[in-house]
Order: C-alpha cells, then sequence, then structure tokens
C-alpha cells in the first residue's frame, strides 16, 4: 500500500443468511480527500463501513486503512479511525464543552480541557460551548459529534450518512466542516444516499448498487457517462439554495431584507 493510499479495499464480500449484501466491492481512497460512497437505502454503504472500522468481519476479500489490514492489524486500525455514524452521538446532559473533555479523557490524552476548547473555536461552538448539548440545533449537535471524532488527530474520518434529518441549513454547515477536514489533510469517507451531498463534496464518487461497484470516478468522469443535452433556450431559474440562503442569510436570521430588495426590484 503507498502512502498515498489512506484506504485499499478489494474483493470485499458479505451476507448475512442468504442475503448476499457486498458482492465484490473495490475502490481505493486518496490520502486527504473526500471520497463519496453514493447508494440507496439497502444498498451496503454502512456494512463496508462497519467492515472497514472492524465492526463487522468480512466473508471475503481484503481492506487496508491508513496502511493496517483490517483483519490482522485490527487494533492499529482503531487507532487510526474515527467513526460517525447517522445520529449524532453526544451525551445531550453533558455540555458541549464537557462532551469532549470526556472522549480527551477516555482516550488518556494530556490536557483535555486544552484540547475542547481549540475544537470547540475550530467548530464555531466556543460561544455554545457551557450549555447543555441538549439545547443545540442539530447542525450544532452534528458538528459537535464531528469535534469529538477528530479527538487524538484521527488521519481517517469514516461519515456515515452525516446530514441525515437535518435540515438545509444544518446540512451546509456539515458540509463546510467536512470540507475543512480534507483541507487539513484528514482523509474521509463519506457514504450518502443524497446525489448533491455527493457532488458538492467528494473528490471522488463511488456508486455502489446491488453489492458492488458499478461506477467509480471524479464527478466530471461520471457526467461523461451520459450525452450532453442540447438546448435551444435556457432560462436561468434560481435554486431552492439560493432562495433558502438570500431569505434566511448566512446567519440564519431572517429580517425579510432579501424578500424586500426582491420585490423592489420588480417595482
Amino acid at each position: 500500500m503507498t502512502t498515498a493510499t489512506a484506504i485499499r479495499v478489494q474483493g470485499l464480500e458479505k451476507s448475512f443468511k442468504d442475503v448476499h449484501v457486498l458482492r465484490g466491492v473495490d475502490f481505493d481512497v486518496a490520502g486527504g480527500s473526500i471520497f463519496a460512497l453514493l447508494g440507496s437505502n439497502g444498498a451496503g454503504k454502512t456494512t463496508v463501513i462497519k467492515i472497514l472500522s472492524t465492526l463487522l468481519a468480512k466473508d471475503a476479500g481484503s481492506a487496508e486503512v491508513a496502511g493496517f489490514d483490517i483483519s490482522t492489524q485490527p487494533q492499529s486500525v482503531r487507532e487510526s479511525i474515527s467513526l460517525t455514524g447517522q445520529f449524532a452521538a453526544v451525551d445531550e446532559i453533558l455540555t458541549g464543552r464537557e462532551n469532549l473533555v470526556l472522549i480527551a479523557q477516555l482516550r488518556h490524552l494530556k490536557n483535555p480541557a486544552k484540547i475542547a476548547d481549540g475544537l470547540l473555536a475550530r467548530f464555531s461552538l466556543t460561544e455554545a460551548g457551557g450549555r447543555r448539548a441538549g439545547t443545540y440545533s442539530g447542525g450544532m449537535r452534528r458538528r459537535l459529534d464531528i469535534a469529538m471524532s477528530l479527538i487524538g488527530n484521527p488521519p481517517v474520518i469514516f461519515l456515515d450518512e452525516p446530514t441525515t434529518g437535518l435540515d438545509p441549513q444544518a446540512r451546509l454547515e456539515v458540509w463546510q466542516t467536512v470540507k475543512e477536514l480534507a483541507a487539513g489533510g484528514t482523509t474521509v469517507l463519506l457514504t450518502t444516499q443524497y446525489l448533491d451531498e455527493a457532488e458538492q463534496l467528494a473528490d471522488r464518487i463511488a456508486i455502489l448498487h446491488q453489492g458492488r461497484i458499478i461506477v467509480n470516478g471524479t464527478l466530471a468522469e461520471l457526467k461523461q457517462l451520459l450525452p450532453a443535452a442540447k438546448v435551444e433556450y435556457v432560462e436561468k431559474q434560481p435554486t431552492l439554495e439560493e432562495v433558502f440562503l438570500a431569505i434566511v442569510g448566512d446567519d440564519n436570521k431572517s429580517d425579510g431584507s432579501a424578500i424586500e430588495r426582491t420585490a423592489s426590484t420588480d417595482k
């Protein structure tokens, strides 16, 4: 395994009784990149994540994460990764800061308070750090969850459908967080069933269907699989995201000014 490859999967297979979920999955993930595993519900995305994070044994094939074999070096794999599931795993009774301090203590790291304060600042949660996590919005809770997963600076992070159940504003917050992780050198393997999420985030996209990777490439490469449409005339309409952000603003405060500006242009 070369140093440029953070994850390598070859011929991965997994069955549950008579249901063959993975039928020979192959893909590589470059270090410091965002790799999106795209597929519908039941395609096997979470099964892949569980196998790579050593939570589930494979039936056949091989896989290496951060240079370590998942079968023969599981402890080294666990020390090199972090996993964030489909729902934020934070203690809602504790404050945001206390959640971070607790994880740092469990990892036996020095100066957990300093680590917590640094992550609160990194994820724009300093002002909310003294509040109970149960009072956080969905986006804030997910950002705290990802911050907790970064304690110990793991080189590889698995995000299993990280924006499930979040509102549009919270999804954008999580997207920005994921982009910043990769920019800092962290390798991110992201599973999602949202096409726009893969399009916005991923350096490479693999589509998992009926237990196999049926296509794997960059967004540009995937788009080349379909012929370009011939368009005589196109009237560009604003996207729903543009409308949403124009109304609520980046600070999530809706004062109606965007609507008033739009109305004034029609007079």
